[in-house]
């Protein structure tokens, strides 16, 4: 049963794009990016009911066609993916990132991508065109892949395609706001020089985890300067000094910005179970933030809004409550907090481990370390300094248009 908080006003849908096939999108199973993840999301979404309702629809993804890739992506490397796809012992590949222990060459790995980039398409189409206000492409949110590199388990990078389809078509300014705990290097770098897309990272410092980007200083090139904000967190960062940094800045930002339509990556990956990162964030992070992005959406653009899964390794204990948190958040509904019972036994079942079986992390769930004062001491530095750096830009920002 769902309890209904903020619900979707009348005349508005809210969009849930899925079909089974975008879970063949992985590398095998060593790799740490398992589709497990999407199915188990996706089913806990459905027990809990969160699926129905007059103000949802489920609907199913096309794929990306080649002139669409090709709106980010070069043709040489689109042809080296489908090469690589279609001959997955092919040595050539490994110029584009291909074949690396992050992004190993697998059969039909050129289609699988295409389909995450068609979900993420679907649902800008959706909002754009006014039959959903919001949308949420869960396997999307492949934020590494460059214009001709394969990086950090991304092959194409949906989200920088269907900004650069949104930009194209429509016109628009897109504030693209990217909370995974990995800088969102490869959408960056795309718009570097683009004042029609602002881009807002909050990550883990790239001092301590890849891709090693994502500095204060890194605020854009061209007529995109200033239109780069990131905002590396320390090590160790907790939901309170997360929350503080993003509210220090993000609704300054969409005020002056005044997007016409906000894109965000909901990598879940700053969890404190996450095997891959240093942060120390709960589930209930994820709700809360996309909430008050949703609140900024209806302030600022009309409530258009397209969100995105992205990175997220605790495959059982974390991704499936923090992605439906997420799109509880963007529903606008209250989701209950105890799991049901089935739920949590089919889990116990296939890891033959303990699971949480409260969608939020209780206060006590995770003890102090000691550390949160002085992490919170330098976030609070990390922030002054983003905004010393980047808000004298922001008078510029209107000479653009």
């Amino acid at each position: 049963m769902v309890s209904r908080g903020r619900s979707a006003p009348r005349g508005e849908r809210v969009l849930f794009v899925w079909d089974d096939v975008l879970a063949t999108y992985g590398f095998g199973n060593a790799h740490p990016l398992d589709p497990r993840r999407l199915e188990l999301t996706l089913r806990l979404i459905r027990r809990l009911g969160l699926l129905e309702g007059d103000d949802v629809e489920v609907v199913a993804p096309r794929d990306a066609t080649e002139a669409e890739l090709a709106l980010v992506h070069d043709a040489d490397y689109i042809d080296a993916v489908r090469h690589a796809s279609a001959q997955p012992d092919a040595a050539a590949a490994g110029r584009y990132g291909l074949g690396t222990e992050d992004v190993p060459v697998v059969a039909g790995m050129h289609e699988a991508s295409r389909r995450i980039v068609g979900s993420t398409l679907t649902a800008a189409e959706a909002v754009m065109r006014g039959e959903a206000v919001r949308a949420f492409s869960m396997a999307g949110g492949l934020h590494h892949a460059h214009r001709a590199q394969a990086s950090g388990f991304c092959v194409y990078n949906d989200l920088a395609v269907a900004i650069r389809w949104m930009r194209r078509e429509h016109g628009v300014r897109v504030m693209y706001l990217d909370i995974d705990a990995h800088h969102g290097d490869g959408v960056q770098a795309i718009f570097y020089d683009d004042p029609g897309v602002l881009t807002v990272s909050y990550h883990e410092s790239g001092t301590h985890l890849f891709p090693g980007t994502g500095f204060i200083d890194e605020v854009g090139d061209g007529e995109g300067y200033g239109y780069s904000v990131n905002v590396p967190l320390d090590a160790h960062t907790d939901d309170a000094s997360f929350e503080a940094a993003f509210a220090a800045l993000v609704p300054e930002l969409t005020e002056v910005y005044s997007p016409d339509v906000i894109v965000m990556q909901c990598g879940c990956d700053a969890h404190v179970l996450d095997p891959l990162t240093h942060l120390r964030c709960t589930t209930g992070l994820y709700e809360r933030l996309v909430a008050r992005v949703v609140e900024l959406a209806d302030r600022h653009c009309h409530g258009r809004l397209i969100a995105t899964g992205g990175g997220g390794y605790a495959i059982y204990s974390v991704v499936p409550r923090a992605w439906t948190l997420v799109w509880a958040a963007l529903r606008g509904v209250d989701a209950p907090d105890p799991l049901p019972d089935d739920w949590c036994k089919a889990i116990r079942l296939e890891t033959r481990m303990e699971t949480p079986c409260l969608l939020r992390d209780p206060p006590d769930a995770f003890p102090e370390t000691g550390r949160a004062e002085m992490v919170r001491q330098r976030n609070d530095r990390t922030v002054a300094a983003v905004r010393r750096r980047v808000m004298p830009l922001i008078t510029g920002w209107g000479l653009a248009y």
